[in-house]
């Protein structure tokens, strides 16, 4: 059961703040030159409580401090600052419980096709993957666990939220958030251009328009929460987040004696706790303790908008690397093909799996020969051996260039990059040895994949655009 929770949103103050200058991408895409440009923007931007900067003389997180000392980091740095702005009410809780429709406008990079893609905001309860609700589609890295649980710690805060697929050809939640008379107004029709206003419009940096409608009614919110209970939920992006919010929810359901696990306690039929909303004919659901819920952004699978684009991964650092000595190897499970050079339209006119291989003595389209590759993979699952990404990990970086999942982890050689000729450069410039540009996966790959229970490498999916980080905030406090 897929439990869903409206919740009293920290929100910035238009007022007192430019929207469009304190909200951010995703800490996980956001670059060196990206965090100083935040920072610039405005000193009320979130890039200080998500992404802060190191100082000379941080105490580590972990560290041991004598009695009456106190850490100072980036950590302590993101508390202090949340705090004082909700002190100036910068931030704002909102005044009742509410879920928020948003909508993302955006043209598909490389192309001039514009989408629009519809879901909402909410609290989600938090599952062990065990439990057969959430499912995750790629690999983690524990580094970056370590970061955000300490952060999420410091803070008592979600600030980002996680992105959430699921399946409903029947397009409910769309038709009681984006109802013809706009969200949140008519549930009877589809969603239509006359929707009412935004409540909140932003203009990102990549021209991506994101709106934000809020919703109160408790019928809405009762029909809507509903209607996603028998929903499966697959994390699109911030298995990172979700990983470590279940973890931080169970240290503090130990804490507080609470299951971590359904039914919450009192409520021997296993329904939620419910809280009043100064409404006698409707009550909302409430976590049974704050840190058993995160903050979501549930998205429709089978509804438009949804973009998937490559991760290519670009290689560095290998010893006494050869192109030549490649090639050889690689012609014992692919068929090589030399190009003249590493054009994308080459690698998408190439029906199946295929890799596009850039180095610094050429370029190589890569092909697989079905009989070699299926008994190199005999023991990964038939839906994980045919993606392109599988293949590219397990055969290319793991048997041909020794780097396996812990070797990546351990020595940071692959970096992940979206743009292709950003990934060829950096080849071309002698920055890397080799770098592999591949075809994204289809959400009907993901799908599967997901709900089979298998895992893809890391960085497998690049959905696009990004979440915005800053429209609304869960307190834990």
């Amino acid at each position: 059961m897929a439990r869903l929770y409206p919740f009293r949103a920290l929100r910035y103050d238009p007022a007192r703040v430019n929207m469009e200058d304190v909200v951010t991408q995703p800490y996980d895409k956001i670059t060196p030159a990206m965090q100083q440009r935040y920072y610039e923007a405005s000193p009320y931007n979130l890039i200080r409580v998500i992404l802060g900067k190191h100082e000379p003389g941080d105490t580590d997180a972990q560290d041991f401090l004598p009695p009456g000392e106190q850490a100072h980091n980036v950590y302590t740095r993101a508390a202090e600052t949340l705090r004082e702005w909700r002190r100036n009410h910068v931030l704002a809780e909102e005044s009742e419980p509410a879920v928020y429709g948003y909508s993302q406008t955006y043209e598909v990079p490389g192309t001039n096709e514009i989408r629009e893609r519809r879901g909402f905001i909410a609290l989600g309860h938090l599952y062990d993957y065990a439990d057969k609700v959430v499912y995750r589609h790629e690999q983690t890295f524990p580094k970056h666990k370590s970061d955000r649980l300490a952060l999420f710690k410091a803070t008592r805060a979600y600030c980002e939220q996680i992105y959430m697929l699921y399946s409903d050809p029947a397009f409910t939640a769309e038709k009681l958030i984006f109802g013809a008379n706009g969200p949140g107004k008519n549930f009877s029709g589809m969603i239509g251009p006359d929707t009412a206003p935004a409540d909140l419009a932003i203009t990102d940096e990549y021209n991506v328009v994101h709106r934000l409608w809020k919703i109160t009614d408790p019928n809405i919110i009762n029909l809507l929460l509903t209607a996603m209970a028998d929903k499966k939920l697959i994390i699109a992006d911030g298995h990172h987040r979700y990983e470590t919010s279940v973890a931080y929810a169970k240290e503090r359901s130990a804490q507080l004696k609470l299951p971590f696990k359904q039914p919450i306690p009192g409520d021997e039929d296993g329904s939620p706790s419910v809280i009043a909303d100064g409404d006698t004919r409707s009550t909302l659901p409430t976590p049974a303790f704050p840190e058993a819920a995160m903050m979501m952004t549930f998205v429709n699978m089978d509804a438009p908008g949804i973009t998937i684009l490559p991760t290519h991964r670009v290689v560095h650092g290998l010893p006494n690397f050869s192109s030549p000595d490649f090639v050889t190897k690689a012609s014992a499970f692919f068929n090589v093909k030399e190009l003249a050079t590493p054009d994308l339209a080459d690698l998408n006119a190439t029906p199946g799996t295929a890799f596009l291989a850039a180095t610094g003595d050429g370029n190589y389209l890569l092909t697989p020969k079905p009989d070699i590759i299926a008994a190199a993979l005999k023991g990964i699952s038939p839906r994980q051996a045919q993606l392109d990404v599988v293949q590219l990990h397990s055969i290319i970086l793991d048997k041909l260039l020794g780097l396996d999942q812990e070797t990546i982890t351990r020595l940071g050689n692959v970096r992940y990059i979206r743009e292709a000729s950003e990934a060829t450069a950096l080849v071309a410039s002698g920055e890397a040895d080799i770098a592999f540009l591949i075809k994204p996966i289809t959400l009907d790959q993901l799908r599967d994949i997901s709900l089979s229970g298998d895992v893809m490498p890391q960085k497998s999916t690049d959905f696009y655009p990004k979440l915005l980080s800053g429209l609304a905030i869960y307190a834990l406090d």
